[in-house]
């Protein structure tokens, strides 16, 4: 059975943004693909959060794609997350409604991959960085992926974005089936290096 993945993008400035223009634009048009802009949604911060329980129930894999500002995302997805994920319905006692689902963070940073290192110009890989969402998304008892990244955006090459655009795309699709190979999956320190894999083989 062909899984559902629901992308919650968070963006406040979509429309200066090109590379995320670009990731958006080769997501797959699929029944089984949800494409939620949070900063569309609610501009006002006023999150409905009835309706979010109800999309996150619906669907088994969960994508965080936003910006890496300041080393984490932008204020309406901690928003999202301090409000959307209660106790009792998201983790703690009787809190079992997200178990058993993926989920991971589809990030777009200014610095080079080589930056996010521990001999880099930030001195921390972005899975450390990262951690956050990771514990958010133990606790709830989910299975957190690798990242997929597009670095470099301040002087990435068109080609450069296209290619990683439609990795993106080969991503999506490869979730939906119901044979992903997950766990090979969660061997890689990014899900670009699974799909750098897939290209060579």
């Amino acid at each position: 059975m062909p899984r559902k993945i629901l992308i919650l993008f968070v963006h406040p400035r979509f429309e200066k943004s090109l590379n995320n223009q670009l990731l958006v634009k080769h997501i797959p048009i699929s029944e089984h693909i949800t494409f939620h802009d949070l900063y569309e949604r609610y501009p006002d911060f006023n999150i409905d959060v009835a309706f979010e329980k109800e999309l996150l129930e619906s669907h088994d894999v969960i994508i965080w794609q936003h910006p890496f500002y300041w080393y984490s995302a932008p204020p309406l997805l901690k928003q999202w997350i301090d409000i959307v994920l209660e106790f009792g319905w998201a983790y703690g006692p009787g809190g079992t409604n997200l178990r058993g689902k993926y989920v991971f963070n589809t990030i777009t940073a200014g610095g080079q991959r080589i930056a996010y290192s521990r001999e880099g110009y930030n001195g921390f890989t972005v899975k450390e960085l990262l951690a956050p969402f990771e514990q958010t998304a133990r606790l709830c008892k989910m299975t957190y992926l690798p990242p997929f990244a597009m670095h470099g955006t301040h002087r990435i090459t068109k080609e450069e974005a296209l290619q990683t655009a439609g990795h993106y795309k080969y991503l999506l699709e490869t979730l939906t089936g119901d044979n992903a190979p997950v766990e090979e999956m969660q061997g890689h320190p990014y899900l670009n290096d699974w799909i750098n894999r897939q290209d060579k083989e």
